[in-house]
């Protein structure tokens, strides 16, 4: 393998997710033989209630790292994107949850390959939001992949993976978290083995469990379907903390079911009955318990509070 002085890493990311991986790339550098020249990351974009610009994640600590930002709109349409990247002459290209598909040009690029911090133990849930996906499915283990980036979605050579539990009250948000750290202390001990040779990737064929697939999400996802088991709207409910939130609609305006639970017991899908807790909700089989509500316009609330205001809500017909 070729053997250079200090290698040049371009760091491609955008959401929290990849925050510890640059930092970590950074604050190994000293004594790693690699330097971080410059970051590129995801496009501005508007945030809040007032819909300003607002800088990613990773932009954001690139600034305070002091480096160079790139946040080119497309890769695949942008000749001039692709050769401002080749400007920089990297010799290995770190990607994590960039959000851009990256096309041959720019895999091309450097000398040691474009390495993948990928949230999965592929070749299980390939795509864009595979956090979200394991909990959904309700699986009870998932963890991080280090992978070399090829043509495909996330089908490339496998060069560490490492376990990770999924625990019953986790949500998204509180996985990606520990996914994130677990992720970028696998990246920077991969990385020091791959620059020196001694790691060999493993093609995914090789690798335990069948290929599956994620979509990126879309806010409709969040949408209660009643006629699902309650299990599953449960696991729905922390799947899409914290975006796009399960939300079902009373009144004609969207109400958000942050946290519930399960009970055995039957109803007709959306109807609400009063328990000793406050409501339960019928679905496709079992019931679901509401704990913690967000009716439109108002802030989250326990449902006790919440139907002291609303005792209409008790025997309505939710939508699906």
């Amino acid at each position: 393998m070729t053997t250079i002085s200090t290698v040049r890493i371009l760091f491609m990311g955008t959401p929290e997710f990849a925050t510890p991986s640059l930092r970590a790339l950074v604050e190994a550098s000293p004594g790693s033989g690699w330097e971080v020249v410059a970051v590129a990351t995801q496009p501005d974009r508007p945030a809040g209630r007032g819909k300003q610009l607002a800088a990613s994640p990773v932009k954001q600590m690139a600034t305070t790292f002091n480096l160079p930002v790139l946040q080119p709109a497309s890769l695949r349409k942008a000749p001039d994107a692709v050769e401002a990247l080749r400007l920089l002459a990297p010799d290995v290209i770190v990607v994590a949850a960039y959000g851009l598909i990256l096309p041959k040009s720019v895999l091309e690029i450097p000398t040691f390959g474009c390495i993948n911090v990928h949230a999965s133990l592929l070749p299980a849930y390939r795509g864009a939001s595979p956090i979200t996906a394991a909990i959904l499915d309700g699986v009870t283990g998932t963890g991080v992949t280090i992978m070399l980036m090829d043509e495909g979605m996330d089908t490339g050579p496998s060069l560490r993976q490492a376990v990770q539990a999924i625990l019953p009250d986790d949500t998204t948000a509180s996985l990606s978290a520990r996914l994130a750290v677990q992720g970028a202390a696998l990246l920077v001990d991969t990385l020091a083995e791959w620059l020196a040779g001694n790691a060999a990737p493993v093609a995914q064929e090789l690798l335990p469990g069948e290929p599956s697939w994620c979509q990126q999400i879309k806010k409709e996802d969040g949408r209660i379907d009643w006629s699902k088991p309650a299990v599953y709207i449960e696991r729905a409910t922390r799947a899409y903390t914290p975006w796009p939130t399960a939300y079902t609609f009373w009144k004609g305006e969207p109400f958000k079911i942050l946290k519930c639970s399960v009970m055995e017991g039957n109803a007709a899908p959306g109807v609400v009955e009063r328990t000793t807790d406050g409501a339960a909700i019928g679905t496709g089989e079992g019931l679901l318990l509401p704990h913690t509500v967000q009716p439109a316009g108002k802030r989250p609330m326990d449902i006790r509070s919440f139907l002291n205001g609303a005792p209409d809500f008790i025997g309505v017909t939710l939508p699906s």
